[in-house]
């Protein structure tokens, strides 16, 4: 293991052992093996070992024990010595991990940040600023969502497409173009713009009523970049806009820089048009199908998943029961389901707190699939079978907790109280 023969390594320890060293690491290695020597004859440290022999490098971890057979005896050091160059890797690999985490949840949080004080400065009433800061944050879920399941190489446009348009008055929406895959920074600017021109055409444009029609298309550019129109028609007479909200501003600036492109509006009376072009760079290549496992079981069938956006919900008078870990989340749906009639029966953070309230007259129960690390799993087999009906909020996919194993709604976070809400009318048939 060492790279050299034992007669050829000196009987010393210090110019044996320590010779063999690493320069960079041999001083501090040094040091721990004579500071533990002289404090209590014992010593560890890991260091990284250069082989004589061929040069090569491997990390060891080394133990032992100073042997004296009088006062006079010197003594000799007797250690174990082990190569640990495989655990190190797997250290570095987790830290490298953990520090890429750390960069992208503080890239999030500045987004988040920055977002809020846009829609803030921007909003008329804390109503308003509440309801379009919920659905950017919404926006930006979906499209993590989607990264998530590619393992963060890129995500196509037509996934996007359907995450953002898919839920909004089906029948009136509209969207084709050739299978292209957005790079990861794209693909959530692509999400937030698409989401904007939606939000819009819900409020004001074709989709405030039945008539109404948006068509989305895309195709590639001859440079090797993305262009998408967006097209509203049948709607009401589109107004000038007396203000320049941050929704505008997030189209035309924010994510057109993202792209590297530019993104051009048109109010037009007939109904906004839009057209975001993108740079090369927007464009990832196309993902390459991830391996199948051997003796992989059937995928289970996906829990239905509610869409992020619908319309008020008849929830007065119901008795819940509110399964939820995160204090301040727990606190907002309390409020929230209150506010709309709704009676909170009790609100538990753990399963053996919510097993406590399977019991009392329910009519509905919200549950997080995930309470501090363990499955909500026993509190819904409860729940199933005194016959009372629930729906799951989760940040997971469904094969994290088998929520499809269920008759329940998945609401994924982070969400709004409408639609807990609205999956609550649904699931006691008020909806």
């Amino acid at each position: 293991m060492m790279g050299a023969a034992s007669n050829h390594i000196p009987g010393d320890w210090k110019s044996g052992f320590g010779a063999v060293m690493h320069p960079d690491d041999r001083e501090a290695a040094v040091q721990a093996l004579e500071t533990g020597i002289e404090a209590d004859g014992r010593y560890r440290l890991e260091c990284r070992i250069v082989r004589p022999s061929d040069g090569s490098t491997f990390w060891a971890s080394s133990t032992g024990v100073l042997l004296r057979s009088g006062e006079a005896d010197p003594g000799r050091v007797v250690g174990l010595v082990q190569d640990i160059t495989a655990s190190r890797m797997l250290q570095e690999q987790r830290e490298g991990l953990v520090a890429e985490l750390d960069h992208r949840v503080k890239n999030v949080l500045s987004a988040v940040q920055s977002m809020a004080a846009q829609s803030a400065r921007k909003a008329l009433s804390l109503e308003a600023f509440l309801k379009t800061f919920s659905g950017r944050l919404k926006s930006m879920a979906s499209a993590h969502a989607l990264l998530t399941a590619t393992r963060w190489r890129g995500a196509s446009m037509g996934s996007i497409a359907a995450a953002e348009l898919g839920g909004i008055a089906p029948g009136q929406t509209r969207w084709e173009g050739p299978d292209l895959i957005l790079t990861p920074r794209a693909a959530q600017a692509m999400s937030l713009a698409l989401h904007e021109l939606a939000i819009n055409a819900v409020k004001f444009g074709a989709l405030s009523v039945e008539t109404g029609r948006v068509d989305v298309r895309w195709l590639s550019l001859p440079d090797g970049g993305l262009e998408l129109q967006w097209n509203e028609s049948f709607g009401p007479r589109v107004a000038p806009r007396a203000r320049r909200g941050f929704g505008a501003t997030l189209l035309e600036e924010v994510t057109g820089r993202e792209l590297g492109g530019e993104v051009t509006l048109d109010f037009r009376r007939e109904g906004v048009s839009a057209v975001i072009r993108t740079a090369a760079g927007a464009i990832a290549q196309p993902l390459a199908p991830e391996p199948e496992p051997e003796n992989e079981p059937e995928a289970a069938a996906e829990a239905p998943v509610m869409p992020a956006y619908g319309g008020p919900a008849r929830i007065d008078g119901l008795k819940l029961l509110i399964v939820e870990d995160a204090l301040l989340l727990a606190l907002e749906l309390e409020a929230g389901l209150e506010e709309a009639g709704a009676s909170i029966v009790g609100s538990a953070a753990d399963v053996d707190e919510a097993m406590t309230f399977v019991d009392q007259p329910l009519d509905a129960a919200v549950l997080d699939a995930n309470l501090n690390g363990a499955s909500v799993m026993p509190v819904a087999e409860a729940l199933a079978a005194r016959g009372v009906p629930f729906v799951f909020a989760t940040g997971y996919g469904d094969s994290r907790f088998n929520l499809a194993g269920f008759d329940a709604p998945v609401i994924r976070k982070p969400y709004d109280v409408t639609q807990v809400a609205a999956a609550l009318a649904e699931v006691t048939g008020r909806a």
